[in-house]
Order: C-alpha cells, then structure tokens, then sequence
C-alpha cells in the first residue's frame, strides 16, 4: 500500500514537472542558448557606431535622400544584418541563425506596415521631407527602448507562464483577420486620445520651426508640431510592436535572439521608409500578405505543442507569402505602356 501511494506521488509530481516545463517549441526555450554579457555589449556598441556614421554621412548630404540613395542605404542595412545573422550562426549554431534569420525577415516584413502609417502621419501634418528624418532618427531611438522593455516582459511571462503562448497566437490570428476584412480602416489623428492629451498639456506653436521639437518664444519654451508628429510617430510604433514581437515568438523564445531580430529590422526602417514612401501606392495586396504572415504565426503558436513545423518550412511558407503578394502588386499597378508619338 505506501508502495503505491509512493508511486502515485512520484507520477503527480513528473506530470506536474512536465505541465511546468513543457517547452513550447521542440527546438526552443527561454533562454535556450546562453549568450555571453559580451555579446550584448559588442552588439549595442555595433548599433550605436552605425547609427552614429548613418547620422553624421545624413547630415553632410544636407538635401532630402534621392531614391539611388534610399536604395543603397537600405541595401547597406540589411547586408550589416545578415553580417551579424552569420556572427551569430558561427556563434550559436545553425538553428540559432535560422532562428534570427526567419525572426528579421517577419520584423522586416511587417515594419512596412509602419511606413504606411508613417506616411499618412506625415502627410496629415505636411511635414517637410528634412524633418522627416529627424523624426525617423528619435523615433527609432525611442522604438529600441520600448521593444527592448516590451521583449524583457513577454519573456519573463513565457519563461513563468506557459499558456501566454497560446493567447499571443489567438491575438495575431485575431490581428490578422481584422487587417485581411477591414484593410479600408481610416486612421483618426485629429481625435486621436495622446494628440488630444498633448494640446491639453504642452503648450505648442502653431507652425513648424525648421527641425527643431522646441523653441524659446518671450522667455516661454513652447514646443512645435513636430513633437507632435514624434509622440504620434512613437505610440503608432508601440501600436505595431503589440502584434510584431509576438509573432517572433512563434519562432524561437530566445530573448537574444528576439531583441536583436528587432533592432536590426527597425535599424533599415529610416531608409526603407525614403525608399517606400514614393511607391506606396503600388503595394496594394502586401497588407493581405502580412494579414496572412500573421495568421500562420499565431496558428503556428496555438498549435506548437501538438503539430510542430520546422524553421525552415515557416521561413519558406512566410517567403512564399511575402513574394507572391508583392509580385502581385507590382503586376497589378504597373503603368501601362506609353503609345509611341504618330509621325506626321
């Protein structure tokens, strides 16, 4: 008899222990690779050396980025990226590069859907194209923060409580579905509740000045519409982070891993937005490319424990996807061909 009570403990206890630690990938758990502290500050000190030679080379241009420009920027990011995939691949193995790679070409992909926010905000406040960028530049500096501390909770609630998996996943197939049914979806900056609470509390100038967030008028500083435009620019970005972050989960739960998949695809965002912001309207079934990204990232997490898909399938699947949309939209809003000139 205490045999078989003894038995019956010790199961409870390895089902219990089994419910706890159950991964919620066959390949990955929180923290699944131990990365050195080093590798963290080398990679910080990467980001702020080239932000800081993208800033000063902007700069010296002193005239808005002409498209050959927005292309070889755009071009050098993602190069530096894939620099760093290979470091870390080298580093931390194959399935770990994988895992960095699929995570920057979902960020990337999605951070698209930000530039067609950017560009409404920027046109509703008739931002002249030089602050564009300077606001690009503090807003992706303030984008690496809020995701930097966005990514330490989601990890600390997986690492404690594995079920968060699952409503992350409801949540992007539930994103998904609503971006693929209700794509005609009007932004309201106007009423929009941090503009509203802005007006009330700073005190803002009417009209642009130049650059500048603020300026010293009667002894007074007063603050111009273009913090406007950086706080809206910020909130949207927060907005986008809920369903982006979420979705690298379902690839790997490696805090690693995740944050630095994310820096490197919001790095590309200031020259991506210059180069996409003049073709905007050409990409008219990408969103329902990302409406379905998003649906097999949250499916791919709901079903994680009972049906796993490889890396490299997801990779595939989400390429496909992403190919096929903008192909598609590329075809679709192709000018037609000039008639030639009759001759008299």
């Amino acid at each position: 008899m205490p045999g078989k009570i003894m038995s019956r403990i010790k199961g409870e206890s390895r089902k219990r222990l089994r419910y706890r630690l159950r991964p919620a990938f066959a390949h990955g758990t929180v923290c699944a690779v131990s990365t050195s502290i080093w590798f963290w500050v080398a990679f910080h000190v990467g980001v702020f050396i080239a932000l800081a030679v993208d800033l000063i080379s902007f700069k010296r241009r002193d005239r808005e980025l002409s498209m050959r420009a927005a292309i070889l920027r755009s071009l050098i990011w993602v190069v530096l990226s894939l620099a760093f995939n290979v470091l870390v691949w080298k580093s931390q193995g194959t399935e770990a590069g994988l895992d960095f790679f699929t995570g920057y070409v979902i960020e990337y992909s999605l951070s698209v859907d930000n530039i067609f926010v950017f560009v409404l905000i920027f046109n509703y406040f008739q931002v002249p194209p030089r602050s564009q960028h300077r606001v690009l530049v503090w807003g992706i500096l303030g984008a690496l923060v809020m995701r930097g501390v966005m990514i330490w909770l989601g990890v600390a609630l997986v690492e404690r409580f594995h079920f968060v998996l699952y409503i992350f996943g409801a949540f992007l197939v539930l994103t998904g579905l609503r971006m693929l049914f209700d794509r005609d979806a009007k932004l309201d900056f106007e009423n929009n509740f941090f503009m509203r609470l802005c007006r009330r509390v700073l005190p803002l100038t009417r009209e642009f000045h130049g650059r500048r967030f603020a300026i010293r008028i009667d002894g007074r500083v007063m603050f111009t519409p273009l913090l406007l435009v950086l706080i809206l620019v910020d909130v949207m970005d927060l907005v986008f982070a809920v369903d982006s972050i979420p979705a690298v989960f379902a690839i790997t739960t490696d805090q690693f891993i995740i944050y630095t998949s994310n820096v490197c695809a919001i790095l590309g965002l200031r020259s991506l937005y210059f180069l996409l912001a003049r073709m905007v309207d050409r990409f008219v079934y990408l969103k329902t490319g990302l409406a379905l990204v998003l649906g097999f990232v949250g499916t791919k997490m709901i079903l994680a424990d009972r049906f796993h898909i490889p890396t490299g399938i997801s990779l595939l699947i989400i390429l496909s996807i992403l190919t096929l949309t903008i192909t598609l939209s590329m075809a679709a809003t192709k000018p037609p061909p000039t008639a030639p000139a009759d001759d008299d």
